[in-house]
C-alpha cells in the first residue's frame, strides 16, 4: 500500500466559462466583459498584455467619448497585443489603414478622430507603472521579473488585471499628426518583374522584396 501523501495538483489556467465567472466576481462591467471575450476569440488565447489593452481601448474610447463604430484612427507603440484589442474593438486595423505601430517598446496607445488637417488632438493611454505598485503580480510580469512564474501564477495575473481595470492606466491629451493618402504610381520590378508602388523601390530600382526586406527564397513555381 502507498502510504505517500500525493502531492499538489497540477497547475491548470482557467477555462473560458471560468475567465467569465472570474470577470463577474472582479466586477468587469457586461460592455468589457463583451471587449475582453471579442479579443480573445480574436487573439486565440487571453493573453495577459491583449486583456490589459481591452482595458486601455475602452478607456480611450471613454475620453474621446467615442464609441465602437465611429470612425477613428490609432497608433500602438508596441506590436504585442495590444494591437489586437484596437482592431477588435475600435476597429482600426492595417487593412482600413486607421492603425499604425510605432514600435519603441511602451505599452501605450493613442487614438484620435479623423481630420482632413495637418494634425488632430487624442488621447494615449499607458500602463502606469507608479500605479502598478499595488498589484504586485501584474508589476512582476509586466516588469519581467524573475520572481514571476508563467506555469503557476497566470490565473493570480488574470485575476488582478480584472480587478485592476482602468486604476493602472493613465492618459494625457495629445496631438497627433495626420498621414495622409500617398499619390503614387505602378512601376515593374525588373527582377522579379511584380508591380509595385513607386515609393516601394530601392535605389536600384529593384522592389524592397527582392532587395532590403527580401524575406524568402523561391524554390519552385506552383
Amino acid at each position: 500500500m502507498d502510504t505517500r501523501s500525493p502531492g499538489p495538483a497540477p497547475h491548470r489556467d482557467y477555462t473560458p466559462d471560468e475567465l467569465n465567472e472570474r470577470m463577474d466576481a472582479c466586477r468587469v462591467e457586461p460592455r468589457v466583459q463583451e471587449y475582453l471575450n471579442q479579443c480573445i476569440a480574436f487573439h486565440t488565447f487571453p493573453a495577459p498584455g491583449l486583456l490589459i489593452g481591452a482595458f486601455m481601448v475602452d478607456f480611450a474610447l471613454e475620453l474621446l467619448g467615442a464609441w465602437p463604430g465611429e470612425k477613428l484612427f490609432a497608433v500602438c507603440e508596441t506590436p504585442k497585443c495590444a494591437p489586437d484589442a484596437l482592431q477588435v474593438i475600435a476597429h482600426c486595423t492595417y487593412g482600413n489603414n486607421r492603425l499604425r505601430i510605432v514600435d519603441v517598446g511602451r505599452f501605450a496607445i493613442t487614438v484620435n478622430r479623423a481630420s482632413d488637417a495637418a494634425t488632430t488632438e487624442g488621447v494615449r493611454v499607458y500602463v502606469d507603472t507608479q500605479k502598478l505598485a499595488q498589484f504586485s503580480t501584474i508589476y512582476s510580469w509586466f516588469t519581467n521579473g524573475p520572481e514571476f512564474n508563467k506555469k503557476t501564477m497566470n490565473n493570480q495575473l488574470f485575476d488582478e488585471i480584472f480587478s485592476a481595470g482602468w486604476r493602472i492606466l493613465s492618459c494625457e491629451r495629445v496631438r497627433v499628426n495626420v498621414e495622409g493618402k500617398k499619390k503614387w504610381a505602378s512601376v515593374t520590378c525588373p527582377k522579379c518583374g511584380e508591380m509595385v508602388p513607386d515609393y516601394s523601390v530601392d535605389q536600384d530600382g529593384r522592389c524592397i522584396s527582392c532587395g532590403s526586406k527580401s524575406y524568402y527564397q523561391k524554390i519552385a513555381e506552383v
